[in-house]
């Protein structure tokens, strides 16, 4: 079993991106004009919602400014972003909508893009796929002729979309369509599935010989056979209400002239005479978007690449390593460097590599006041370890006084031209020093919570400038500082939702009271004299206002705490590590042990993880209802939907009975399944087996044995074991090297070009523009290098094609067939 999991491939799936504004935005239907409402933004995988904004009020070209990332747990055909208008009575109302194929998601990959909002039409809001057979059979009538008869087959479906946030109750029509007929037949209606069974098999008449005597009201001829077709709609039965389309598929019959059976999976598809009404007049939405698809082969495949950038630290000079020269040729792209960062953090290797770019760094730099002030590879690996280790660190020092700042909501506006009338200048900038004071004393009091690997970094960083500027006795604090402070702390007061700080991107008049804290907590933490400092300020109500800082001993506090986070002493412990909060969000919850599988028996809760307990709350805030040691937990694993007839179900089993919960989402149930899978991975009562379904009249569902205590009949699913702050896969991060290298392609070229042109020309180094593209000290040992890079990088490209040629076939379950449309 391991050896076939270890050569298994993965396709793994993540979206990132950024829903900027909305323009002019069109009324909605009704008596309502869409300036008189609020508006919202969703992000739906086919027809699941996954992502939603907060509401913003009385615009038609409202600003949202939110960013999102999520991983894609399960394969999807659209990805699609809809505008929202809340009426007085609280009702949603669709304005319109961009919707992109997964297929042409690429087209806009990494760039802001306006898209024209197109109309929301009940026929097209579709997926699922369906399986079919069809045969053709002759077969002899009474009277001795020979006719054609047509089967059909509805086998199954798969990932038909939930209603109203439940499964659907579905059921299929079957019609044989042409010029001069319609025969329609219909399934039985499945309860509560969006994988419904059907397995119900319809014969249709297709010819008949012209001595066929019986009356018909249609007459079928041999050659109809060409403009026959059959097509299937799936419904959701709504009992007294109207039922609702889930989308259709047709397929001619003329399929079967070659083979008289068509076995097959198709793609459902929206109904192609929906209403038809013009876009121009819904307005635009601007989006940036980024999707990746990485296919991420068995972990050997990628043990040359990986040594090779592992080996970066040790390479002298550190521009011929691997890893600096990735960063070389990706200047311009600043994402570029992340997965090498992660990489290097997953293996020790991060402070070494670092120490060694910021010293190449400060040889090339002149002033001491200009150290680590541009975005070079030095400030961009610093800036990603920051983001990623320094997570935790963010959440204990900045989320109660940010929480504070975002709810509490008190004016702070001390712009004289941006006062509105009625406020008070004295009390708003009474309102920002305390706030500031907050924040600050928040900071500098935090040393004992930075992570260690900042704190290793920060000394070399320290140690590096004082080398380079011995005589400065300030360089030495303004190295750290200027991550600290500037590129850390300052930035995440400013944004604080980027920094999952906050779920969303705070209001105007909060984003204006967080910008106004974040300036003075950069010129607060940034090293220099206090006149210095105060002439930074080009305005000059900041000016006013921060000489009220003068009097107390901001510039102590300061130079203790960068010593605290920088110096070879030891960090106090408390010898209790803090519980940091890893996901919290609404559930649905579950117990074992209940007698009804009525809604009654779930209920909505607060679910909360950290790093020592899950808990459920009755609502966000709230005293726990139940908490459970992470270290009791023996197994997190997702549950069939059969058990409850509910999808995007997980259970936690634990020393008592299991709790079962239903996520809001399939993107959320994978984020709880890792959060949790992760925290409780190396708990030594961990099982080897699971029940995928629940136990109820007497046994387990999935296998049943009617024994309560049965050990599982599933094996669990195998955790890596990633550092829990970190969660890092090394596989997935250096195919992501891979994949960068493979696409720029051209750049390593020309720099071995400047390598081979540098080591053959022996005389003064000229500034040649193939030159100065790159940082070439050593041309033998770079171009070297990255004779080894091309080497492995063939050889996995190798393992890629190999695998590549097993592509499914069309028609599979993993590659279905996109059929006609009406």
């Amino acid at each position: 079993m391991a050896e076939e999991d270890d050569a298994r491939i993965r396709i793994l799936q993540s979206l990132r991106g950024k829903i900027c504004e909305a323009k002019n935005l069109g009324p909605v239907s009704g008596p309502n004009r869409q300036r008189d409402l609020c508006t919202f933004c969703t992000i739906s995988l086919d027809q699941e919602e996954v992502f939603r904004t907060k509401g913003f009020d009385k615009s038609v070209s409202p600003f949202y400014g939110e960013d999102f990332y999520f991983e894609i747990p399960r394969p999807f055909q659209c990805l699609s972003f809809y505008v929202y208008a809340k009426s007085v009575f609280q009702r949603e109302l669709a304005v319109g909508k961009v919707s992109i194929r997964k297929d042409d998601l690429c087209k806009y990959s990494g760039k802001e893009h306006w898209f024209s909002l197109q109309p929301v039409d009940p026929n097209s809001e579709v997926q699922g796929k369906v399986h079919l057979e069809m045969r053709l059979n002759e077969v002899i009538t009474e009277n001795g002729s020979v006719g054609q008869h047509l089967l059909v087959r509805i086998i199954e479906c798969q990932e038909l979309p939930l209603i109203s946030g439940q499964n659907c109750d579905p059921y299929a029509t079957v019609s044989l369509v042409g010029p001069a007929r319609s025969d329609q037949k219909k399934t039985k209606v499945k309860k509560k599935t969006s994988n419904p069974h059907f397995e119900e098999t319809f014969f249709f008449e297709v010819t008949r010989s012209s001595s066929y005597s019986k009356k018909s009201h249609f007459q079928v001829e041999e050659e109809d056979i060409e403009k026959l077709e059959i097509k299937v709609d799936l419904w959701n039965n709504e009992n007294l209400a109207q039922d609702v389309f889930l989308g259709e598929t047709r397929v001619p019959v003329k399929i079967l002239r070659s083979d008289h059976i068509h076995k097959a999976w198709y793609l459902l598809q929206p109904k192609g005479n929906g209403s038809k009404s013009k876009s121009d007049d819904l307005g635009s939405l601007r989006l940036k978007l980024t999707y990746i698809e990485d296919t991420v082969l068995p972990s050997a495949c990628y043990t040359p690449l990986c040594n090779l950038l592992l080996k970066s630290p040790d390479v002298k000079p550190i521009s011929a390593s691997a890893a600096h020269i990735l960063g070389d040729i990706y200047r311009e792209r600043y994402e570029a460097v992340l997965p090498v960062v992660r990489l290097l953090l997953h293996h020790n290797r991060f402070v070494p590599f670092v120490s060694a770019v910021a010293a190449l760094e400060l040889d090339n730099t002149q002033e001491a006041n200009t150290i680590f002030r541009g975005n070079s590879l030095a400030t961009r690996c610093i800036d990603d370890m920051m983001k990623i280790v320094g997570k935790n660190y963010l959440a204990v020092t900045l989320k109660p006084v940010i929480d504070e700042i975002c709810e509490s909501n008190k004016t702070c506006e001390i712009d004289p031209i941006k006062l509105k009338e009625g406020d008070n200048v004295e009390v708003n900038k009474e309102n920002l020093q305390g706030y500031v004071h907050k924040v600050f004393s928040s900071i500098t009091q935090s040393s004992s919570s930075c992570p260690t690997l900042m704190c290793d970094v920060f000394r070399s960083l320290r140690q590096l400038a004082c080398k380079r500027f011995p005589v400065d006795p300030h360089v030495q604090y303004s190295a750290v500082s200027s991550f600290v402070f500037l590129r850390f702390f300052a930035v995440a007061v400013l944004s604080p939702h980027s920094f999952q700080l906050r779920s969303h991107h705070p209001d105007p008049e909060i984003s204006r009271t967080l910008t106004l804290i974040s300036k003075t907590i950069q010129t607060l933490g940034s090293w220099g004299s206090l006149s210095k400092k105060l002439s930074s300020f080009k305005e000059t109500y900041m000016y006013d206002f921060f000489k009220s800082f003068q009097e107390d001993k901001c510039i102590e506090k300061v130079k203790k705490f960068l010593d605290e986070i920088s110096s070879n002493v030891s960090k106090e412990s408390s010898g209790l590590e803090d519980a940091w909060v890893l996901k919290e969000g609404e559930v649905q919850k579950r117990t074992q042990g209940r007698k009804r599988l009525g809604k009654k028996n779930f209920k909505k809760r607060w679910l909360r993880v950290t790093s020592r307990e899950l808990s459920y709350h009755k609502h966000k805030g709230k005293e726990a209802l139940c908490t459970i040691n992470v270290k009791n937990i023996q197994a997190v694993e997702k549950l069939d939907e059969s058990a409850f007839n509910r999808k995007n179900m997980f259970q936690v089993v634990h020393s008592e009975k299991p709790l079962y919960v239903q996520a809001g989402n399939c993107v959320e149930a994978s984020e709880w399944l890792e959060v949790l899978g992760q925290v409780s991975r190396c708990n030594e009562g961990r099982l080897a087996t699971f029940h995928p379904s629940n136990f109820t009249s007497g046994a387990w569902q999935c296998c049943k044995n009617q024994s309560n205590n049965a050990p599982g009949c599933k094996p669990c699913t195998a955790t890596m074991l990633a550092n829990l702050q970190l969660d890092i896969d090394c596989d997935r991060e250096t195919e992501r090297i891979f994949s960068l290298l493979s696409s720029n392609d051209t750049k390593l070229q020309d720099m071995e070009d400047a390598c081979a042109s540098m080591a053959v020309y022996q005389g003064p180094q000229r500034e040649q523009e193939e030159y100065s593209k790159f940082t070439i000290q050593e041309p033998k040992e770079t171009f070297q290098t990255l004779k080894q890079l091309r080497n492995v990088m063939e050889e996995l490209q190798m393992q890629h094609n190999i695998r590549n040629d097993t592509t499914a076939q069309y028609g599979s379950l993993d590659n279905p067939i996109v059929g006609k449309t009406s």
